[in-house]
């Protein structure tokens, strides 16, 4: 990562940790201005920075908005309509190169979370309960990042481990210039700052914007899962779902907790989610502007997707059919309600339901379809209650999975990248909303990852391109 990767946000220990950083940044920082980790001195040093590291990920290039678009654009959940404000065409046209300036963003970002949270994780403070558990929370959000750095800038595990990941950076070096370091070692990296967190971190951080140790295992499971290790994502998902004490939002309650913009202290659904408020908020650049069709309105529902939903289906009940701007057969994203003017809604990151789905699936790939379909059938028989179950075993069981994974995570930026990407698998049939030229999405396009930008090839001899950019 080229030296001004690195240092962007160290403009001043104050900048560092209460705004989020600029992309404007070449040849305006003073390399001798950057704060080494002794400023950091106390348990209340560390607070302050840890707030500063998670107003990072609100970043409208995290997930302000860009991570949960991509993975729903890319896999034909949603599309861009043809009256538009100009955003992530080259993701609905499949034409994105090492000039875009979303893949850079993303990047960028995702790199200067990564040096907060090292700057809180280095930092010579004395060991405490509190100390601990904010170092625990500064390595499961570096593990984070890493996580969302290797799936989208590098081949899935299951395709090559020893093929090229992303630079791991894990100290401060001022004149630093890394090659990518291997794919199996990046995970390597993940699960070894997951561990750490789980066994440092509270089982509840004040509320859910903040991560605690069973977010952190529940994205173990996760990661387990992208890696192709069944039998250890189905430990981590069952730790979570019996020791944890987080329930899932049932039927009843579902509308309500996607009406609600505030962050919980209820282990309802919630594990970890990035907050906004009406004091940081993104306004017109938030993930809800760009569905409102009072704002952008620019992502749409595909018509695919909505055709998985029965009328009972209390998750079809978050699309409205018709718009004002758009047409009668429009299909509105309404999972985001809440108007930029007031409580901005927060990002969901992790929910008890996916590591439920996890678990379902982890248990299906290492065959025991009873408790799959168990596991399975507690979500898709509460979200419709007129459905009877899924009886499938085998390969079709695996499919019902990832149907139901489809349907209860979409708009949340998990479709693409958790049922095609870790697979490997074609998208052959992305949507009729798509130009004729991007509904298919073959495992072997080069543009399935994105291209590292080329600010970053320009300075950083160490780096290699992804190949066919």
């Amino acid at each position: 990562m080229k030296k001004y990767f690195i240092h962007i946000c160290f403009l001043s220990v104050g900048l560092l940790f209460s705004t989020s950083c600029s992309k404007e940044f070449l040849n305006r920082v003073p390399y001798d201005s950057a704060p080494k980790t002794s400023s950091l001195n106390s348990a209340s040093d560390l607070l302050t920075a840890l707030n500063g590291m998670y107003s990072g990920m609100k970043s409208v290039n995290l997930f302000g908005r860009t991570i949960p678009i991509l993975g729903d654009l890319l896999g034909g959940n949603i599309y861009i309509s043809t009256k538009n404000s100009g955003r992530y065409i080259p993701y609905n046209t499949l034409t994105y190169t090492v000039a875009d300036g979303d893949a850079s963003g993303l990047w960028i970002d995702a790199y200067s979370v990564i040096l907060r949270a090292n700057n809180i994780i280095n930092a010579n403070v004395p060991s405490s309960p509190d100390v601990d558990n904010i170092k625990g929370q500064a390595k499961a959000v570096r593990a984070l990042m890493y996580f969302i750095l290797v799936t989208h800038f590098a081949q899935p595990y299951v395709v090559n481990p020893s093929g090229q990941g992303v630079p791991l950076v894990l100290q401060y070096d001022l004149f630093l210039k890394p090659a990518r370091d291997k794919i199996s070692d990046v995970y390597n990296q993940i699960l070894k700052d997951l561990t750490d967190g789980y066994n440092t971190m509270n089982a509840l951080n004040s509320n859910s914007s903040y991560m605690n140790k069973w977010a952190a295992r529940a994205l173990q499971a996760k990661v387990y899962l992208y890696m192709g290790d069944y039998n250890n994502a189905a430990i981590a998902a069952q730790d979570v779902v019996s020791n944890s004490g987080y329930k899932m939002v049932t039927n009843a309650a579902y509308l309500g907790y996607w009406a609600n913009p505030n962050p919980r202290n209820d282990k309802l659904e919630t594990l970890f989610e990035v907050s906004f408020d009406q004091v940081y908020n993104l306004a017109t650049n938030s993930l809800a502007f760009f569905y409102d069709q009072t704002g952008y309105g620019d992502a749409l529902c595909t018509p695919e997707l909505y055709a998985l939903y029965t009328p009972t289906d209390v998750r079809r009940q978050l699309i409205i059919k018709g718009s004002p701007v758009r047409g009668a057969n429009a299909l509105v994203v309404n999972k985001y309600p809440n108007k930029p003017s007031n409580n901005d809604d927060d990002t969901k990151v992790i929910r008890f339901t996916d590591v439920i789905l996890i678990l379902a699936e982890a248990n299906a790939r290492t065959g025991n379809d009873a408790a799959a379909l168990s596991w399975l059938n507690m979500v898709a028989t509460d979200r419709d209650p007129s459905f009877a179950g899924y009886t499938d075993t085998g390969a079709a069981l695996i499919n019902d999975i990832l149907t139901e994974r489809r349907k209860e995570l979409a708009f949340e930026g998990d479709y693409y990248y958790t049922n095609f990407y870790r697979l490997n698998l074609d998208i052959t049939n992305r949507s009729n909303a798509f130009p004729a030229s991007a509904r298919q999405f073959l495992a072997s396009n080069p543009r399935r990852i994105l291209p590292i930008p080329q600010g970053e090839m320009d300075n950083n001899p160490n780096i290699q391109q992804n190949p066919g950019y």
